[in-house]
């Protein structure tokens, strides 16, 4: 019988993921289209790897085990899976048509409804994926000013720009890796010294996981007006979740451009970008910037009912309310058992769990893999976040508690007895391909 979402007695049956999995061999490089939903991110034998279901806050793998699901799909589901508005909306164009020779209807009303919602929105684009926005946010910043250099932080997508800063950098020129360097969130001085003259914009996730402190974001913009650079937000993961109109709104601060792709149509692709009138009508003429796909009506009549349900049932404190419960829960089982190693941070629509191998004397990887498996054989799919969506039910939330209250005094035993490997039952999870800070900065401009 396959797992539900209870204390299961074993590990769930995977075979049919296997079975796959081995069909995926040499055929799919990495195996996978999503570096975040492929296996290094999950313990091996006993993770399962292929998902083929969903239903509200719920998951069912091929092998039919059943799970709640604190991934979201790694950010587009926002209200839930299968979430009936949305369903229904895309069901009631798809027998209209999906892709037309013409322009449709719903591009001028969904930028509408963004204008409505997204502050110092004047000119709306889309496009695809959030990659595609970011890089024609970058492109027009450096058209718009004459430059070339950027700054950045966080990840922005796997295009030449950004990636040339990363360790995954081949087949770029030199001469696009000189163009675009780092600077540290929080930390302003890293900004004015790196910034200069010939910097297009910087971009920025207005937050990953660190809180911002210092008023850094408005102290930002006002380097940026400074040095007549502009100030990109790529809100993928903050958008319509920390607020209804994003960081711009939460944070009081004017960003010149605007990046969005999760959350924005529960699952279906499509990304906006949004801006101002004098900088985006370079997209006009000057700078080229089409997609045969980016007015497809399926995905924009998601959007239009994902955001009016955003809109109604107010989404932001929703997440806010819900995730705060998980984080605080985390935190206070691990204070209670006496474990100063691992705790619960972030905003609390999207937090996540840290496990310091410092103070714990043990391989941070192994224990997140430990608290991987253990969750996982109790039926919740846990890459060590909490990606909250509308569907998050209080029922999932004090059966999640249940677990950890279960979970992490495995975890204690293993770190007391400093063998948490010895606990694993297959291979731990790999790094997560995410830097934020203290890498590819660029030399003092002074």
């Amino acid at each position: 019988m396959p797992n539900k979402v209870e204390f299961n007695s074993n590990y769930p049956d995977i075979t049919k993921s296997n079975e796959i999995f081995s069909r995926s061999e040499g055929l799919i490089p990495a195996h996978t289209q999503t570096l975040a939903k492929g296996p290094g991110q999950w313990i091996k034998g006993v993770a399962p790897k292929y998902l083929v279901k969903g239903k509200g806050s719920h998951v069912w793998d091929v092998d039919g085990n059943e799970y709640i699901d604190y991934n979201m799909g790694i950010g587009p589901i926002s209200l839930g899976y299968c979430y009936d508005k949305v369903d229904n909306a895309i069901k009631q164009q798809l027998e209209d048509g999906i892709t037309f020779s013409m322009m449709h209807p719903l591009e001028v009303e969904v930028a509408e409804l963004v204008k409505s919602v997204v502050p110092n929105t004047e000119n709306v684009r889309y496009s695809k994926t959030g990659c595609d926005i970011t890089t024609a946010a970058v492109r027009l910043a450096r058209a718009f000013t004459g430059r070339e250099k950027v700054l950045c932080c966080g990840y922005h997508g796997w295009h030449d720009w950004y990636i040339s800063v990363t360790d995954r950098n081949k087949g770029i020129p030199e001469a696009v890796k000189d163009l675009t360097y780092t600077i540290s969130y929080n930390d302003i001085e890293s900004v004015k010294d790196s910034i200069d003259k010939d910097t297009a914009c910087v971009i920025l996730e207005p937050f990953v996981f660190d809180l911002e402190k210092n008023n850094f974001l408005q102290e930002l913009r006002k380097v940026c007006d400074e040095y007549g650079t502009l100030l990109i937000f790529d809100e993928m993961w903050t958008g319509f979740r920390i607020a209804k109109g994003g960081a711009q709104e939460y944070f009081n601060v004017r960003a010149d451009l605007a990046c969005f792709s999760k959350a924005v149509a529960n699952g279906m692709p499509i990304s906006i970008l949004t801006g101002r009138t004098d900088v985006m009508k370079l997209l006009e003429k000057d700078v080229f910037f089409f997609t045969t796909f980016g007015g497809e009506a399926l995905s924009l009549a998601a959007t239009k009912a994902t955001l009016n349900e955003i809109i109604e049932k107010n989404l932001p404190e929703v997440l806010d309310r819900q995730g705060k419960k998980l984080k605080d829960g985390y935190n206070q089982i691990a204070q209670e058992i006496g474990m100063n190693y691992t705790s619960c941070g972030g905003y609390n629509c999207r937090t996540i769990m840290t496990f310091n191998g410092d103070v714990s004397g043990c391989n941070p990887l192994e224990m997140k893999s430990l608290v991987q498996q253990e969750m996982i054989k109790r039926g919740v799919l846990w890459g060590g976040f909490h990606n909250m969506c509308l569907s998050h039910t209080d029922e999932d939330i004090e059966y999640t508690l249940k677990a950890y209250r279960e979970v992490l005094p495995i975890l204690k035993k293993a770190v007391d007895e400093k063998n948490v490997a010895e606990f694993l039952k297959g291979e731990p999870v790999e790094p997560v391909f995410r830097k934020t800070t203290n890498f590819n900065m660029k030399p003092k401009n002074k």
